[in-house]
């Protein structure tokens, strides 16, 4: 069945409810996930090119997504359906936009996020039989929805070169009353899970780099990814509450610093994070800057246990990173 155009909520308008919150309640919900798929330009020339797959069984041409499957988070069935479609790896980076349109009876949700390709052949298959990397504009007037080309026009009207780094709040620990040293608190059996849920969205963004700040809650936090990712933990005693609170400029340089790095991911705590996500998105400002797109309102940013922020920076040659998109990430299974 041909689905109509969709709404596309972009996340660039300060308070957007997350795809999450938003379908909580609501039956006969089918949610997929996708992804604007690109590379640079072949043979040195400027910018980048997008796939655009043709379905067969749908007749007509497609950003390249599908369906979650029990048990899947959207960011890990993003990586999949890609690897499915178009037979290339893919790192996702920031969050698009998402798309809602009615299917018969039911309402069909999908995410898209900007995904980076990785190494891969293109075979034809069952669910797509040609792939084309074509120049954005050339892809728009190839692609046959409309809502997939509000999502293209998304990712074409973003700055470029970007970078991600990613703002992990640790996962739940024991009580505190417990533990004579607090520093020493370690995860509980649900924290275990949420480390593992989070190490999967790591992994989908191809995480590079792991940072904790001194407690043991927050390097515990990361030790799945550590060993999903095949790297280390390294200490980041700036990032903890006491640090952040003391010096903030000092704790934002710093963030600043990793993120023009390789893709990077802190572990940290309930008090640092949202005070980082808040100074970064107000940029020296008295608030959050009206251009940061984000689905929460950055002037009191949530940090549940187990959640992760994602951030992405632009940065112009010669100048620090600036932050031009924030997504909260209240649930990692998501």
């Amino acid at each position: 069945m041909t689905p109509p155009d969709g709404l596309m909520l972009p996340d660039g308008a300060a308070g957007t409810v997350s795809a999450t919150e938003a379908d909580e309640d609501v039956p006969r919900s089918v949610h997929a996930a996708g992804a604007v798929l690109w590379r640079a330009c072949p043979g040195g020339t400027e910018g980048v090119e997008v796939a655009v797959v043709h379905r067969p069984h749908h007749e007509d041409w497609s950003l390249p997504k599908g369906k979650v499957d029990p048990g899947e988070s959207r960011a890990r069935t993003a990586v999949r359906e890609i690897a499915e479609e178009t037979g290339f790896a893919a790192t996702l980076g920031r969050h698009l936009a998402t798309v809602r349109y009615p299917v018969g009876a039911d309402r069909k949700v999908v995410d898209y996020w900007d995904a980076r390709a990785g190494d891969g052949t293109f075979t034809a298959n069952g669910e797509t039989d040609e792939l084309r990397w074509l120049a954005p504009a050339q892809a728009a007037g190839l692609l046959t929805y409309g809502s997939d080309r509000d999502v293209l026009d998304t990712f074409a009207a973003g700055p470029r070169p970007l970078s991600s780094l990613l703002l992990v709040r640790h996962a739940k620990a024991g009580k505190r009353g417990s533990w004579p040293d607090d520093d020493e608190r370690p995860l509980d059996d649900e924290g275990r899970d949420q480390a593992r849920r989070v190490a999967d969205l790591l992994t989908a963004h191809g995480v590079r780099r792991l940072f904790a700040a001194p407690r043991v809650r927050c390097r515990e936090t990361l030790e799945p990814s550590s060993h999903r990712l095949g790297v280390g933990i390294a200490d980041a005693p700036a990032f903890a509450d006491e640090a952040v609170a003391d010096d903030p400029d000092g704790a934002r340089a710093q963030l600043l610093h990793l993120a023009a790095g390789e893709t990077t991911a802190i572990c940290a705590q309930g008090y640092g994070i949202p005070r980082l996500v808040h100074d970064l998105a107000a940029d020296g400002t008295d608030g959050p800057r009206p251009d940061v797109a984000s689905n929460r309102r950055l002037a009191e940013p949530p940090s549940r246990k187990g959640s992760v922020w994602s951030l992405t920076f632009h940065t112009v040659e010669g100048g620090p990173p600036r932050l031009v998109a924030a997504d909260y990430v209240r649930d990692p299974a998501v």
